[in-house]
Protein backbone atom coordinates (compact mmCIF):
# COMPACT_ATOMS: atom_id res chain seq x y z
CA UNK A 1 0.00 0.00 0.00
CA UNK A 2 1.15 3.47 -0.83
CA UNK A 3 -1.50 5.91 0.41
CA UNK A 4 -0.61 9.48 1.30
CA UNK A 5 -1.40 11.69 4.26
CA UNK A 6 -3.41 13.87 1.87
CA UNK A 7 -5.56 10.89 0.91
CA UNK A 8 -6.16 10.05 4.57
CA UNK A 9 -7.26 13.62 5.24
CA UNK A 10 -9.64 13.61 2.28
CA UNK A 11 -11.12 10.21 3.17
CA UNK A 12 -11.65 11.27 6.78
CA UNK A 13 -13.43 14.44 5.68
CA UNK A 14 -15.67 12.45 3.34
CA UNK A 15 -16.55 10.11 6.21
CA UNK A 16 -17.36 12.98 8.56
CA UNK A 17 -19.47 14.90 6.04
CA UNK A 18 -20.97 11.82 4.34
CA UNK A 19 -20.59 13.73 1.09
CA UNK A 20 -17.91 14.30 -1.56
CA UNK A 21 -19.43 17.72 -2.30
CA UNK A 22 -19.38 18.87 1.33
CA UNK A 23 -15.89 17.46 1.83
CA UNK A 24 -14.61 19.39 -1.19
CA UNK A 25 -16.16 22.61 0.14
CA UNK A 26 -14.64 22.22 3.60
CA UNK A 27 -11.23 21.27 2.18
CA UNK A 28 -11.37 24.09 -0.41
CA UNK A 29 -10.78 21.60 -3.22
CA UNK A 30 -12.73 20.91 -6.40
CA UNK A 31 -15.17 18.02 -6.32
CA UNK A 32 -13.29 16.11 -9.07
CA UNK A 33 -10.04 16.43 -7.10
CA UNK A 34 -11.67 14.89 -4.02
CA UNK A 35 -13.29 12.14 -6.10
CA UNK A 36 -9.97 11.22 -7.75
CA UNK A 37 -8.10 11.03 -4.44
CA UNK A 38 -10.93 9.03 -2.87
CA UNK A 39 -10.78 6.56 -5.77
CA UNK A 40 -6.98 6.30 -5.56
CA UNK A 41 -7.28 5.57 -1.85
CA UNK A 42 -10.06 3.00 -2.41
CA UNK A 43 -8.02 1.22 -5.11
CA UNK A 44 -5.54 0.16 -2.43
CA UNK A 45 -8.16 -1.95 -0.65
CA UNK A 46 -10.00 -5.06 -1.82
CA UNK A 47 -12.94 -4.26 0.46
CA UNK A 48 -15.19 -1.24 -0.30
CA UNK A 49 -14.77 1.80 1.93
CA UNK A 50 -17.91 3.53 0.68
CA UNK A 51 -20.95 2.72 -1.40
CA UNK A 52 -23.51 4.83 -3.21
CA UNK A 53 -27.18 3.88 -2.87
CA UNK A 54 -29.45 6.01 -5.02
CA UNK A 55 -27.54 9.28 -5.00
CA UNK A 56 -26.41 9.07 -1.39
CA UNK A 57 -22.95 8.05 -0.19
CA UNK A 58 -22.65 5.58 2.68
CA UNK A 59 -19.51 4.55 4.55
CA UNK A 60 -19.15 0.79 5.03
CA UNK A 61 -18.26 -0.81 8.36
CA UNK A 62 -14.78 -1.43 7.01
CA UNK A 63 -14.59 2.21 5.89
CA UNK A 64 -15.49 3.40 9.38
CA UNK A 65 -12.73 1.24 10.88
CA UNK A 66 -10.20 2.65 8.42
CA UNK A 67 -11.44 6.18 9.25
CA UNK A 68 -10.73 5.60 12.95
CA UNK A 69 -7.16 4.56 12.16
CA UNK A 70 -6.76 7.46 9.71
CA UNK A 71 -7.81 9.94 12.39
CA UNK A 72 -5.22 8.52 14.82
CA UNK A 73 -2.50 8.79 12.17
CA UNK A 74 -3.41 12.41 11.35
CA UNK A 75 -3.52 13.31 15.05
CA UNK A 76 -0.07 11.79 15.57
CA UNK A 77 1.36 13.72 12.61
CA UNK A 78 -0.13 16.94 14.00
CA UNK A 79 1.32 16.09 17.42
CA UNK A 80 4.77 15.84 15.82
CA UNK A 81 4.33 19.31 14.31
CA UNK A 82 3.09 20.76 17.59
CA UNK A 83 5.95 19.22 19.58
CA UNK A 84 8.49 20.59 17.10
CA UNK A 85 7.11 24.11 17.48
CA UNK A 86 6.82 23.76 21.26
CA UNK A 87 10.49 22.76 21.39
CA UNK A 88 11.21 26.10 19.74
CA UNK A 89 9.34 27.88 22.55
CA UNK A 90 6.10 28.54 20.66
CA UNK A 91 2.63 28.03 22.12
CA UNK A 92 1.18 25.24 20.00
CA UNK A 93 -1.83 22.98 19.89
CA UNK A 94 -5.43 22.80 18.78
CA UNK A 95 -8.11 25.18 20.06
CA UNK A 96 -11.68 23.92 19.66
CA UNK A 97 -14.59 26.32 20.00
CA UNK A 98 -18.26 25.78 19.18
CA UNK A 99 -20.37 28.90 18.62
CA UNK A 100 -24.01 29.64 17.89
CA UNK A 101 -24.57 30.93 14.36
CA UNK A 102 -24.87 34.63 15.25
CA UNK A 103 -21.63 34.31 17.20
CA UNK A 104 -19.74 34.39 13.90
CA UNK A 105 -20.13 38.17 14.03
CA UNK A 106 -18.42 38.27 17.44
CA UNK A 107 -15.95 35.49 18.16
CA UNK A 108 -13.43 36.21 15.36
CA UNK A 109 -12.80 39.70 16.80
CA UNK A 110 -11.97 38.24 20.22
CA UNK A 111 -9.65 35.63 18.70
CA UNK A 112 -7.84 37.55 15.93
CA UNK A 113 -4.93 39.11 17.83
CA UNK A 114 -4.45 36.03 20.01
CA UNK A 115 -4.18 33.74 16.98
CA UNK A 116 -1.87 36.19 15.18
CA UNK A 117 0.40 36.29 18.22
CA UNK A 118 0.58 32.48 18.45
CA UNK A 119 0.93 31.14 14.91
CA UNK A 120 1.41 27.59 16.19
CA UNK A 121 -2.23 27.33 17.27
CA UNK A 122 -4.65 25.47 15.04
CA UNK A 123 -8.15 26.88 15.44
CA UNK A 124 -11.20 24.69 14.89
CA UNK A 125 -14.40 26.73 15.22
CA UNK A 126 -17.73 25.02 14.60
CA UNK A 127 -20.68 27.30 13.81
CA UNK A 128 -24.06 25.70 14.56
CA UNK A 129 -27.26 26.33 16.51
CA UNK A 130 -27.57 26.32 20.30
CA UNK A 131 -28.55 22.63 20.48
CA UNK A 132 -25.44 21.63 18.54
CA UNK A 133 -23.22 23.85 20.68
CA UNK A 134 -24.56 22.42 23.94
CA UNK A 135 -24.22 18.87 22.61
CA UNK A 136 -20.53 19.35 21.75
CA UNK A 137 -19.90 20.95 25.13
CA UNK A 138 -21.73 18.17 26.98
CA UNK A 139 -19.63 15.54 25.18
CA UNK A 140 -16.48 17.48 26.09
CA UNK A 141 -15.58 17.75 22.40
CA UNK A 142 -14.59 21.43 22.63
CA UNK A 143 -12.60 23.71 24.91
CA UNK A 144 -15.16 26.52 24.90
CA UNK A 145 -18.56 27.47 23.56
CA UNK A 146 -20.07 30.87 22.80
CA UNK A 147 -23.77 31.32 23.62
CA UNK A 148 -26.22 34.13 24.29
CA UNK A 149 -28.59 31.95 26.35
CA UNK A 150 -26.92 29.93 29.11
CA UNK A 151 -27.72 26.21 29.24
CA UNK A 152 -29.70 25.08 32.26
CA UNK A 153 -28.77 21.40 32.04
CA UNK A 154 -24.99 21.73 32.38
CA UNK A 155 -22.73 22.75 35.24
CA UNK A 156 -20.61 25.45 33.61
CA UNK A 157 -18.29 28.37 34.21
CA UNK A 158 -18.47 31.50 32.09
CA UNK A 159 -16.82 34.72 31.01
CA UNK A 160 -19.22 37.44 29.84
CA UNK A 161 -18.00 39.18 26.68
CA UNK A 162 -20.65 41.47 25.19
CA UNK A 163 -24.28 42.44 25.64
CA UNK A 164 -26.64 40.95 23.06
CA UNK A 165 -29.50 43.19 21.87
CA UNK A 166 -32.42 41.85 19.87
CA UNK A 167 -34.77 44.19 18.00
CA UNK A 168 -37.93 43.74 15.96
CA UNK A 169 -36.91 44.52 12.37
CA UNK A 170 -38.59 44.72 8.98
CA UNK A 171 -37.74 45.77 5.46
CA UNK A 172 -37.23 49.51 5.06
CA UNK A 173 -40.26 50.06 2.79
CA UNK A 174 -43.07 49.10 5.18
CA UNK A 175 -44.54 51.98 7.21
CA UNK A 176 -45.21 51.22 10.88
CA UNK A 177 -45.87 54.77 12.11
CA UNK A 178 -49.54 54.08 12.89
CA UNK A 179 -48.90 50.72 14.54
CA UNK A 180 -49.32 50.91 18.31
CA UNK A 181 -49.55 47.24 19.23
CA UNK A 182 -47.55 44.15 18.26
CA UNK A 183 -50.75 42.14 17.83
CA UNK A 184 -51.85 44.70 15.25
CA UNK A 185 -48.64 44.20 13.28
CA UNK A 186 -48.81 40.43 13.32
CA UNK A 187 -52.42 40.26 12.12
CA UNK A 188 -51.18 40.78 8.58
CA UNK A 189 -47.41 40.39 8.64
CA UNK A 190 -45.76 37.00 9.33
CA UNK A 191 -43.20 36.64 12.08
CA UNK A 192 -40.11 34.81 10.84
CA UNK A 193 -38.58 32.37 13.34
CA UNK A 194 -35.27 30.59 13.51
CA UNK A 195 -35.43 26.80 13.73
CA UNK A 196 -36.08 24.92 16.98
CA UNK A 197 -32.87 24.60 18.94
CA UNK A 198 -31.80 28.17 18.17
CA UNK A 199 -31.02 30.49 21.07
CA UNK A 200 -32.52 33.43 19.16
CA UNK A 201 -35.78 31.52 18.75
CA UNK A 202 -35.81 30.65 22.44
CA UNK A 203 -35.38 34.33 23.35
CA UNK A 204 -38.10 35.35 20.87
CA UNK A 205 -40.58 32.83 22.23
CA UNK A 206 -40.01 33.98 25.81
CA UNK A 207 -40.67 37.59 24.77
CA UNK A 208 -43.83 36.66 22.86
CA UNK A 209 -45.18 34.61 25.75
CA UNK A 210 -44.33 37.26 28.36
CA UNK A 211 -46.08 39.97 26.35
CA UNK A 212 -49.07 37.83 25.32
CA UNK A 213 -48.43 38.49 21.62
CA UNK A 214 -50.66 36.50 19.26
CA UNK A 215 -48.88 35.37 16.12
CA UNK A 216 -51.35 34.87 13.26
CA UNK A 217 -48.81 33.92 10.57
CA UNK A 218 -45.31 32.59 10.90
CA UNK A 219 -42.41 31.16 8.94
CA UNK A 220 -39.41 29.12 10.05
CA UNK A 221 -35.94 29.39 8.49
CA UNK A 222 -32.78 27.55 9.47
CA UNK A 223 -30.14 30.28 9.61
CA UNK A 224 -29.79 33.87 10.73
CA UNK A 225 -28.67 34.87 7.22
CA UNK A 226 -31.77 33.26 5.67
CA UNK A 227 -34.02 35.13 8.12
CA UNK A 228 -32.26 38.40 7.32
CA UNK A 229 -32.64 38.00 3.58
CA UNK A 230 -36.30 37.04 3.96
CA UNK A 231 -36.97 40.19 6.01
CA UNK A 232 -35.14 42.38 3.48
CA UNK A 233 -37.26 40.83 0.72
CA UNK A 234 -40.43 41.80 2.59
CA UNK A 235 -41.60 38.31 3.55
CA UNK A 236 -42.19 39.33 7.17
CA UNK A 237 -40.68 40.70 10.37
CA UNK A 238 -38.34 39.06 12.83
CA UNK A 239 -36.70 39.65 16.18
CA UNK A 240 -33.00 39.64 15.36
CA UNK A 241 -29.69 40.22 17.14
CA UNK A 242 -28.32 43.69 16.41
CA UNK A 243 -24.82 42.28 15.97
CA UNK A 244 -25.78 40.60 12.68
CA UNK A 245 -27.63 43.45 10.96
CA UNK A 246 -25.26 46.42 11.29
CA UNK A 247 -24.59 46.80 7.56
CA UNK A 248 -28.23 46.33 6.57
CA UNK A 249 -29.32 49.06 8.99
CA UNK A 250 -26.61 51.39 7.68
CA UNK A 251 -27.62 50.66 4.08
CA UNK A 252 -31.29 51.17 5.00
CA UNK A 253 -32.22 47.69 3.82
CA UNK A 254 -33.69 47.03 7.27
CA UNK A 255 -35.39 49.20 9.87
CA UNK A 256 -35.89 48.76 13.60
CA UNK A 257 -39.54 48.88 14.70
CA UNK A 258 -39.51 50.55 18.15
CA UNK A 259 -41.76 49.03 20.81
CA UNK A 260 -41.86 48.98 24.58
CA UNK A 261 -39.91 46.04 25.95
CA UNK A 262 -37.44 46.04 23.07
CA UNK A 263 -34.60 45.51 22.65
CA UNK A 264 -34.44 42.19 24.44
CA UNK A 265 -31.09 42.05 26.21
CA UNK A 266 -29.04 38.94 26.89
CA UNK A 267 -25.27 38.43 27.17
CA UNK A 268 -22.77 36.77 24.89
CA UNK A 269 -20.74 34.47 27.15
CA UNK A 270 -17.78 32.19 26.64
CA UNK A 271 -18.60 29.02 28.60
CA UNK A 272 -16.89 25.76 29.51
CA UNK A 273 -17.62 22.74 31.68
CA UNK A 274 -17.09 23.41 35.38
CA UNK A 275 -13.91 21.79 36.59
CA UNK A 276 -12.52 21.27 33.08
CA UNK A 277 -8.72 21.05 33.03
CA UNK A 278 -7.64 23.36 30.25
CA UNK A 279 -4.61 22.57 28.16
CA UNK A 280 -1.90 25.22 27.61
CA UNK A 281 -3.63 26.78 24.58
CA UNK A 282 -7.09 27.00 26.15
CA UNK A 283 -5.63 28.33 29.42
CA UNK A 284 -3.65 30.97 27.52
CA UNK A 285 -6.77 32.07 25.63
CA UNK A 286 -8.77 32.37 28.84
CA UNK A 287 -6.04 34.49 30.42
CA UNK A 288 -5.93 36.67 27.29
CA UNK A 289 -9.72 37.10 27.30
CA UNK A 290 -9.78 38.19 30.94
CA UNK A 291 -7.14 40.84 30.22
CA UNK A 292 -8.24 42.08 26.81
CA UNK A 293 -12.01 41.63 26.45
CA UNK A 294 -12.91 45.16 27.57
CA UNK A 295 -10.39 46.68 25.14
CA UNK A 296 -11.72 44.50 22.30
CA UNK A 297 -15.31 45.56 23.02
CA UNK A 298 -14.28 49.23 23.09
CA UNK A 299 -12.27 48.99 19.88
CA UNK A 300 -14.36 46.62 17.74
CA UNK A 301 -17.91 47.20 18.98
CA UNK A 302 -18.01 50.92 19.77
CA UNK A 303 -20.85 51.34 17.20
CA UNK A 304 -23.00 49.13 19.39
CA UNK A 305 -23.72 51.91 21.85
CA UNK A 306 -25.52 53.97 19.21
CA UNK A 307 -28.51 51.62 19.33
Amino acid sequence: MNYTLHQLQIFLKVVKTQSVTKASEELHLTQPAVSIQLKNFQDQFDIPLTEVVGRRLYVTDFGNEIAEVAEKIINQVEAINFKTMAYKGQLTGRLKISIVSTGKYIMPFFLADFIKEHSGIELQMDVTNKSGVISSLEKNEVDFALVSVLPTTLNIEKLDLLQNKLYLVSDSKTDFKDATDLNEIFKEIPLIYREKGSGTRQTMERFIERNAVIIQKKMELTSNEAVKQAVIAGLGCSIMPLIGIKNELSNQELQIIPFKGLPIKTTWSLIWLKGKKHGPVAAALLDYMHKEKDNIVKEKFNWYENY
